[in-house]
Parts: C-alpha cells; sequence; structure tokens
C-alpha cells in the first residue's frame, strides 16, 4: 500500500482546508437539489392500498398515523431472498441499521416505515432478533409493483392534504445508501427540514433552525432552552454555523 505524503501539522492543516471548500461545495449543492425537490410535481395517488400491520388491517391512509408526511422504504424480506426466513436482504437489513430515532422525523410531521411481502409473525420475529423498532407492513398488493419497488429496494415519499395522498419523491439504487439520518429523509421529501434558512416555496412551513431540536424523549415535554440556541447560533470556533 503506497501512502499518502507525510506532512507538518502545518501543510496538513492547508490541505484540510483546502478540501474543505469542496465540501463546503459539495454541502450548498445537496441544499440546492433539496431545493429543487420541494418544487417538484406531485402525483395523486388514486389506488386503494391495503397493508397488514401489528394492529391489524391498515390502508396507505392510516400508515401516515396522522401526520403530513409519509416515508416508505420497500425492505425484501420474503420467501425466494437470500437469508430468508432468519433475516432480510443483507442490504436493506443495513439500511434498517442505519435508521435514527424517528421521534424526529416526527417532530417534523413525518412518519417512516418499513415495508415487505414477509407476513407480520416474520417481521416482527426478525425485528425482535435485529433490535430494530421502525413500524414494518405486509405488502399485500399491488403497491411495490405501482411504486418501483418490486424487483428493487427503494424508498417512496408522500404527502396528504386531508384523506387526498399525493406522491413527491422517490429513491432508489445507491441513493439509499445515504438514507438513514433524520436530515436525509427530511431533504427527500415536498417540505424538507422545515427551517427557515431553507430555499422552500412560499407558505410552505418552516421554524428557525435549532428550535425544534428536541433529545428523542423529550418531544412535547420540554421546550429548547436560551442557553441551547445561544450556543448553537455561534457555530464552531464562535463563528457563525
Amino acid at each position: 500500500m503506497k501512502t499518502p505524503p507525510i506532512v507538518s501539522p502545518q501543510e496538513w492543516e492547508a490541505a484540510r482546508e483546502q478540501l474543505l471548500a469542496e465540501e463546503k461545495q459539495l454541502t450548498r449543492a445537496r441544499d440546492a437539489l433539496a431545493a429543487k425537490r420541494r418544487r417538484m410535481p406531485w402525483v395523486a395517488v388514486d389506488k386503494d392500498y391495503e397493508f397488514d400491520g401489528p394492529e391489524g388491517k391498515a390502508s396507505l391512509l392510516d400508515l401516515f398515523q396522522g401526520r403530513r408526511q409519509l416515508i416508505v422504504y420497500r425492505a425484501f424480506f420474503e420467501p425466494g431472498v437470500f437469508g430468508w426466513p432468519d433475516h432480510a436482504c443483507r442490504g436493506c437489513s443495513m439500511v434498517a441499521d442505519h435508521v435514527g430515532d424517528l421521534a424526529h422525523l416526527q417532530a417534523r410531521d413525518t412518519t417512516l416505515v418499513f415495508a415487505s411481502r414477509a407476513p407480520q409473525p416474520e417481521i416482527e420475529r426478525v425485528k425482535a432478533r435485529m433490535g430494530w423498532t421502525m413500524p414494518w407492513y405486509t405488502i399485500t398488493d399491488d403497491f411495490d409493483a405501482d411504486f418501483d419497488v418490486d424487483e428493487w429496494h427503494g424508498t417512496n415519499a408522500f404527502i396528504r392534504d386531508g384523506d387526498t395522498i399525493f406522491r413527491t419523491y422517490f429513491i432508489n439504487a445507491r441513493g439509499d445508501e445515504a438514507l438513514g439520518s433524520t436530515w436525509s429523509y427530511l431533504d427527500m421529501t415536498a417540505l424538507g427540514r422545515q427551517e427557515t434558512w431553507e430555499d422552500s416555496p412560499e407558505g410552505y412551513p418552516q421554524t428557525p433552525p435549532y428550535e425544534w431540536w428536541n433529545w428523542h424523549d423529550a418531544y412535547g415535554e420540554t421546550e429548547s432552552a436560551p442557553e441551547w440556541l445561544a450556543q448553537t447560533r455561534r457555530g464552531p470556533r464562535g463563528q457563525p454555523a
């Protein structure tokens, strides 16, 4: 293995600052791409879909759990998939391992669920074995074929207006690799992170950054402290973030 050159701390810092400038450009490019997602047209979901869940039959509307947005990851766990019946697909399992605490998404009026064709007893068994806690439903009809996830994994985003559902975005293949964090999931939704710095269409829900952040076990119980807001707004090394 041929290693990079060994340099002084000063030279290392200069190289790091040079690369940081490019990383900042990439961050701004991701922000701009997310802004374009928020301007994507929507398509109405006119078909009724039925899932099996831990509490019985559920419609696509039920999967929202009363929230405005829904993200559905199609995980491959069913007969014929490598690992069955002890495990879901290795790649889908890695995605599941990366999912953060869902309380943060829910604080932005967004629900995340997984869906597979395995029956509920098998899903509950593998969830318990792997330590997964996300809601996980059984596909019983053409949902996977209709939303481009019948032959490969993928993540669909939906939004509802009352009882009317719209599909707003879709990510699959290597795009799923970047998902798992609260930020990555919100960035694929129609409403985004819902923070005031974002470039969003007029009238979209937005609140100042940091103010809505909380411990995952404290949403609805404690508000962000003034000391916390002052600290976060200073940014690294006392500079604006």
